[in-house]
């Protein structure tokens, strides 16, 4: 495992935000949803393609709080382009996501 410094940790801008949306995205590789998530007035709304069909279905995300990467630069996959990177831990194709344990304001800075 290669070791960081803190400020490499400092560039990663990871915030909670609040999914409003999640459809089926059948144009994808691998399963997976197209999910659009709130992350507040200062930053606004994000897209994202997430492969965690595995252990939520697309009822299960709306209003569920996530933890996202946002400052990565747009990826495009199939014919959509993902704004940022849902967190989740990764057990082959299960992926459990990361989520405060109490409801926060959406835009919380995580550090």
């Amino acid at each position: 495992m290669e070791m960081i410094g803190w400020s490499d940790f400092e560039k990663v801008d990871m915030r909670v935000g609040t999914i409003i949306a999640a459809h089926d995205f059948p144009e994808a590789k691998h399963p997976a949803y197209k999910v659009e998530i709130d992350f507040g007035a200062e930053i606004g709304t994000k897209k994202t393609s997430a492969q965690i069909t595995a252990l939520y279905t697309l009822d299960d995300l709306i209003g569920k709080q996530v933890i996202a990467v946002i400052n990565f630069p747009k990826k495009q996959i199939a014919n959509f382009m993902s704004e940022c990177l849902i967190l989740g831990a990764v057990d082959g194709k299960n992926v459990t996501l990361f989520q405060p344990n109490l409801p926060v304001e959406n835009g919380l800075k995580i550090s």
